[in-house]
């Protein structure tokens, strides 16, 4: 079986230069590490997405693509690259282009958790400051892209008290993100990512992971932030498994479980949660979540269990294989073709 790893492109011009530098150094050592991996199975080849992909797909004869596709540009720009390969009849990992679209558009996502009686933070949708004067959300409030991930757009300031503080980061944000701009009710509690993998009813619920700020420096807001997730990864706490009780574990899980399903998503993903009064509300669902080696954490979460971190990125490529009917055919020895 062949199979090529595809990303993206540099977002030149289409985000903060901090935020590119370190989705690109994401990307590349993402994609260094899965190719080793798979290159031990399966022959493995590596492309960048162009107008020209699913030409050098064909051209290569290739059986799977591993998406790690987040897109360029556009309102649903997660679900590009799958639009393109379902177009084409070719199989890929991760979640189709409606889980994809859903889960990459906090908004409607938030809406359908509320329809589906899914905690979830009170939301706005926001395309122009005038809106704010007939805001129903008390504050604070928190500010953020409706269609990023990784914490982008997501920075200490985005945690706002006020109404001229709201005023002016949305404004802010309207120049850069994409609109509409989205406000989420801060709901102070415990925050946790839980990873989800499998599609129907085979879904498995991985060791869920708590995340501990009480150690960062005093003058930081207490939330996961962009800054937080960039420059104090020394300062947050990870328990692995979380300092739950079996009832709130298997609440969160079963919560878990319903918002992955209602959103349509396939093969794997990341929950958001935030845990209050008993009450786990999910934050969002990360359709393509981050599997960078010793960073990101679906890593984390796969090294405290039997599969390890090779063995969630193959585990992910036989969820694929599976849903697909396809013959997982391995080949002599490691093979690595670089494009």
């Amino acid at each position: 079986m062949k199979i090529a790893i595809v990303t993206d492109r540099s977002r030149v011009d289409s985000i903060p230069l901090e935020e590119r530098l370190k989705e690109d150094e994401q990307k590349r050592k993402t994609v260094e590490e899965i190719k080793k991996i798979l290159s031990q199975k399966y022959n493995c080849i590596s492309l960048v997405a162009d107008d020209n992909i699913i030409n050098q797909l064909k051209e290569e004869n290739v059986d799977l693509v591993f998406n790690l596709c987040n897109g360029i540009q556009g309102d649903s720009k997660l679900a590009q690259l799958p639009a393109l390969l379902e177009f084409a009849g070719i199989p890929y990992t991760g979640s189709s282009i409606l889980g994809h679209t859903l889960a990459i558009n906090k908004i409607y996502s938030s809406a359908i958790f509320q329809a589906s009686n899914i905690p979830t933070p009170k939301f706005a949708s926001i395309y122009d400051v005038d809106q704010l004067k007939d805001l129903d959300i008390d504050f604070p409030i928190l500010i953020k892209p409706s269609d990023e991930g990784s914490s982008r757009g997501i920075h200490q300031d985005s945690l706002v008290f006020d109404m001229d503080s709201l005023v002016e980061k949305v404004s802010e944000e309207l120049q850069v993100y994409n609109p509409p701009i989205m406000l989420n009710e801060y709901i102070e509690g415990r925050e946790f990512s839980v990873c989800v993998m499998g599609n129907g009813e085979d879904v498995t619920v991985l060791p869920i992971q708590e995340i501990d700020l009480t150690n960062l420096p005093s003058n930081l807001k207490k939330f996961y932030s962009f800054e937080v997730k960039t420059y104090y990864k020394d300062k947050t706490v990870y328990h692995i498994p979380p300092r739950l009780s079996d009832e709130e574990i298997e609440l969160m899980e079963d919560t878990v479980k319903q918002a992955y399903r209602v959103l349509g998503l396939r093969d794997y993903a990341r929950v958001d949660i935030i845990l209050k009064d008993g009450i786990p509300y999910v934050l969002e669902i990360n359709s393509l979540p981050g599997l960078m080696k010793k960073k990101s954490a679906l890593y984390r979460i796969a090294e405290v269990t039997d599969l390890g971190y090779d063995g969630l990125v193959l585990k992910i490529v036989d969820t694929a294989i599976k849903r697909y009917n396809l013959i997982d055919e391995a080949f002599d020895g490691p093979k690595i073709i670089s494009i």
